[in-house]
């Protein structure tokens, strides 16, 4: 078994662009045109254009909106050059929220895409900062 998170955004090419920006992803396969795949090493993610305003399932009260939302499942990103990759991801759109760089874990930042999709971005090292 494999698994792929696949993000909704309000437009596929500014959504393939943030992710290819921030995390160096690069789009593999694109299976219709509202989808694209991407891939970095071992890694990929679906991203997914969706309509402000619509429905993720015909029996929720829900409608997908792209300010900052809250969502019990988030990405989190492992990454050995924390600094570079927190500063790409700003570069490219995103928000860090919260940052924790203290004793003996590595660096955390909660941060958001531009669509307001919470992410984590993790470092593998300690005290990075």
């Amino acid at each position: 078994m494999h698994h792929m998170v696949s993000i909704d955004v309000p437009n596929l090419e500014q959504g393939i662009r943030f992710y290819c920006a921030a995390f160096g992803f690069e789009e593999i396969a694109r299976p219709v045109e509202s989808y694209a795949i991407l891939a970095r090493g071992d890694s990929r993610i679906g991203v997914i254009e969706k309509a402000p305003g619509s429905k993720p399932a015909k029996e929720t009260q829900d409608v997908r909106r792209y300010d900052r939302h809250w969502t019990p499942v988030h990405i989190d990103f492992h990454v050995d050059n924390f600094e570079e990759v927190l500063s790409l991801a700003i570069e490219a759109g995103a928000t860090c929220e919260e940052r924790f760089d203290a004793g003996k874990h590595p660096p955390v930042a909660f941060c958001s895409d531009p669509f307001g999709n919470g992410f984590c971005l993790i470092g593998t090292k300690v005290n990075e900062a």
